[in-house]
């Protein structure tokens, strides 16, 4: 007699985390300067994230995340954890947006205070 699957086996099977998405960063001009990859984003994430930001406010946070889980079109890292405040000092605002809205799901019509209560 087959067991009955657990409920919780049934919920992480049902989806796939190796599902990347494409962000193409482009330069003021409109030229591709970088791929970034995404895999969807979890709870541990999340945290790690949180705790290598040593900090709750959504912007740290954030760009931490950015860091933790980018990555190049051949599957390594993009970033390192170090590069949060170089890419927070040297990148437009608008650009590190853009690339974090994506990075967190947020279409077009979504702002960045919405990021902020993710």
């Amino acid at each position: 007699m087959a067991s009955t699957p657990r409920s919780v086996d049934i919920l992480t099977g049902a989806f796939d985390l190796n599902q990347r998405r494409r962000f193409d960063v482009k330069n003021n001009d409109g030229a591709k300067v970088l791929s970034l990859f995404f895999k969807p984003i979890t709870r541990a994430d999340r945290k790690r994230a949180t705790n290598l930001a040593n900090s709750e406010e959504a912007l740290e946070v954030s760009t931490q995340m950015l860091c933790l889980v980018a990555e190049l079109e051949d599957g390594t890292k993009a970033f390192a954890a170090a590069d949060a405040a170089k890419l927070q000092r040297e990148l437009p605002e608008s650009v590190l947006n853009d690339i974090e809205l994506f990075l967190f799901g947020i279409g077009e019509a979504g702002t960045i205070e919405e990021a902020k209560k993710d």
